[in-house]
């Protein structure tokens, strides 16, 4: 029963074994990054930088079709050049860095489903929107694979100056010249994983593995150690029970991930043992008492 279960699906099939190498590089890679994004209070910058690589890849897609490597350079050139742009505006014009980049990414996220919807077919634009992670080939692998390395030795040579940031970035600017290296090439960082993410989960989808099992692990651990850990074997958990609950009930595999990682944050912030609904009950039912 366990093995048909469980085990059977990615044993047996090459496709599900791909799928599950595919989440277990977005687990190593993207999530770590929506710690990051987490600690900084900047969940919303990464869905909307999600939405904003939609028209890159897009041209990728019209100019080479589904060729990964036209879409990848496509979506990571739109994305880097909106959080550009956000940061240009914020700093020359009264608005602020969060409203620019919501104007920016609303307008490419029209943009792109544009492009695709008047040049392409509804499977299409169904495919950039959500992905199909059952359909990753070894390319994409590779790719994911290989940002995933990248973004792990980023953080690494990176850790203390994010860190800092997190905690008093205006104190960072002033002993340290590695403040603008550290927030803009945490942006490219975000952008590659929601680039790589993109051609298993869709735009829609990618910035979900990113951010929810992130944002679970606060209830579970309080150091930055402990909220990575936690948050990269939560997100592989749920990618890989996402996958089986997709392929035992013909359930859309994309969605069925997310909504998996969306159930173990809910989970977690009535069940946790940080800050959460039981917790806070508990502290008042003893000060009554």
């Amino acid at each position: 029963m366990i093995y048909d279960t469980l085990l059977s699906p990615f044993i047996e099939f090459g496709f599900m074994r791909r799928a599950l190498i595919g989440c277990l590089a977005l687990a190593l890679g993207a999530t770590p990054v929506g710690v990051f994004l987490t600690l900084r209070r900047m969940s919303l910058t990464g869905d909307a930088m999600a939405h904003a690589i939609l028209p890159g890849a897009a041209i990728g897609y019209l100019i080479a079709g589904l060729s990964l490597g036209a879409m990848t350079l496509g979506g990571i050139a739109a994305g880097l050049a909106v959080a550009i742009l956000a940061g240009i505006v914020a700093r020359t014009t009264i608005a602020r860095e969060d409203a620019s980049l919501a104007a920016f990414y609303l307008i490419s996220l029209a943009l792109g489903v544009l492009i695709v919807s008047t040049r392409g077919s509804n499977v299409d634009l169904l495919h950039v929107l959500f992905g199909t992670v059952l359909a990753l080939d070894n390319d994409a692998i590779y790719l994911t694979a290989g940002i995933a390395t990248f973004t792990l030795f980023a953080l690494a040579l990176f850790y203390r100056p994010l860190l800092m940031e997190c905690v008093d970035p205006g104190f960072l600017r002033s002993v340290s010249p590695f403040s603008p290296v550290a927030h803009y090439g945490f942006l490219v960082l975000t952008v590659l994983n929601l680039v790589g993410g993109f051609h298993a989960l869709g735009t829609l989808m990618s910035v979900g593995i990113m951010i929810l099992p992130a944002a679970a692990a606060r209830f579970w651990a309080r150091d930055v150690v402990g909220l990575l850990a936690i948050g990269s074997t939560a997100a592989f958990l749920c990618g890989a029970i996402g996958l089986l609950l997709s392929y035992h009930f013909s359930l859309p595999s994309g969605p069925a991930i997310i909504l998996t990682a969306g159930v173990f944050y809910v989970l977690s912030l009535c069940l946790g043992i940080h800050s959460t609904a039981m917790t806070k009950l508990r502290a008042s039912r003893h000060l009554e008492a």
